[in-house]
């Protein structure tokens, strides 16, 4: 097992300066699948963050900060 030297907090943080933003939402589904689209940051809660996407994408929009920890769920940016 790979030790992560970002804490949930850390992430949680940056989730919150990034409330309101266009970001790329990537989410491992397992078994090889993924799933790609883009999306606004509408919420930021204590145990989870919601994610409004954009276009006819109606898959999970609320992740835990600890999806992101493990790298199940990478956000980026958008430029």
């Amino acid at each position: 097992m790979v030790k992560s030297n970002i804490n949930i907090s850390l992430i949680r943080k940056a989730i919150e300066n990034s409330k309101g933003k266009d970001v790329n939402v990537r989410v491992n589904l397992g078994r090889n699948k993924f799933v790609s689209y883009k999306g606004k940051i509408t919420n930021v809660y204590p145990a989870l963050f919601t994610v409004s996407p954009y276009g006819d994408f109606n898959g999970k929009t609320s992740f835990s900060y600890s999806e992101v920890c493990c790298g199940n769920v990478v956000i980026k940016a958008m430029p």
